[in-house]
């Protein structure tokens, strides 16, 4: 099982949905980085589940950090941040495991790893997973320094108007439905010359971390599969001054694979909560057919919603192993 990435500030996520904790082990973080508890609570506030439609589940997500010296800042070593799992109710999930759900990862975890697969509440294919991601992204904020983010949610079941959001994702709850959405992430005063072409340039490292987040989809970077629409004439950024900056931002903030000083600009689709209420119809092994299914548990109407905070989390840990690396 590959849950480790990066090269330099390297991560490795531990612990699944319904397993007694889930945390994450983070080398390369520099040496005299303070780190407390309370450091990581805005960010964790912004995952938590606290509107109509998201999860019942509520878990305290209260991280115990390790591997600090004595005056709570980083050693230059490996440090484990861990997040214990209280509020489990294992039981909603075991028929799953002969009559998997559909578009989730029931059917494909039990294949790859046998009947010994964990796949209460999801496994390690659940959104509860991402309590460690936002975790890491927390400290390579730190090392980020004077980077600034601003990742919000643009669209929800296609709309783009964010006033409508919470009555749509309210109204397919009560449905007993889910709808996707849209993430997008911009970062200011990234360095420029980050990314290492061929196969790890910015887009590919930053990419690859996105698409570790359960239900992401597509990513695209500046104008995206919109930019197709256009002639290079319309869409090139022109260069007005010395140090780089564009007319436009059509690149998103990177050129060739390397970050060209402009605000990277990235846009994250993710799929609609495939756990829902609805009956729904799909294969039963039990009985060699496809039958009715009812989901129990706890799940959110768009994890979209929730899920933007780990989309900035994975493009910080995404430049924060690049910029060690430059």
């Amino acid at each position: 099982m590959s849950n480790s990435f990066g090269n330099i500030f390297r991560i490795t996520i531990f612990g699944s949905s319904h397993a007694e904790s889930v945390g994450i082990t983070i080398e390369g973080a520099p040496k005299g980085i303070a780190l407390s508890a309370d450091m990581f609570t805005a960010d964790l506030d912004r995952r938590r589940p606290t509107l109509s439609g998201e999860t019942a589940r509520k878990e305290e997500d209260i991280p115990v950090i390790e591997g600090l010296d004595p005056e709570g800042k980083t050693t230059g070593e490996a440090i484990t941040i861990t997040f214990r799992n209280a509020d489990k109710r294992s039981g909603d999930y075991s028929h799953l495991r002969i009559h998997p759900r559909p578009s989730h990862a029931d059917l494909v975890q039990l294949r790859k790893y046998g009947n010994d697969a964990d796949i209460a509440g999801g496994g390690m294919a659940s959104g509860r997973m991402t309590v460690a991601l936002v975790a890491a992204g927390v400290v390579a904020k730190r090392i980020l320094a004077n980077v600034t983010f601003a990742t919000q949610l643009v669209s929800v079941n296609g709309v783009t108007d964010s006033s409508k959001f919470n009555d749509i994702i309210d109204s397919v709850a009560r449905e007993g439905d889910s709808v996707g959405g849209v993430v997008e992430c911009r970062v200011k005063n990234i360095k420029p010359t980050l990314g290492e072409p061929f196969f790890d340039s910015a887009e590919s490292v930053i990419s690859h971390l996105l698409f570790s987040i359960p239900g992401v989809k597509g990513v695209e970077f500046g104008d995206g599969f919109a930019g197709t629409a256009k002639r290079g004439s319309e869409r090139n950024d022109t260069i007005i001054d010395a140090t780089g900056t564009t007319l436009t931002n059509n690149e998103g903030g990177i050129n060739g694979g390397i970050t060209n000083g402009n605000e990277i600009v990235l846009r994250v689709a993710i799929k609609p909560t495939p756990s829902i209420a609805k009956k729904q119809t799909t294969y039963d092994f039990a009985c060699d057919a496809t039958t009715p299914l009812t989901i129990g548990g706890r799940h959110d109407a768009c994890i979209a919603r929730r899920a933007v905070v780990a989309v900035e989390a994975m493009v910080a840990v995404a430049l924060a192993d690049l910029l060690l690396r430059a």
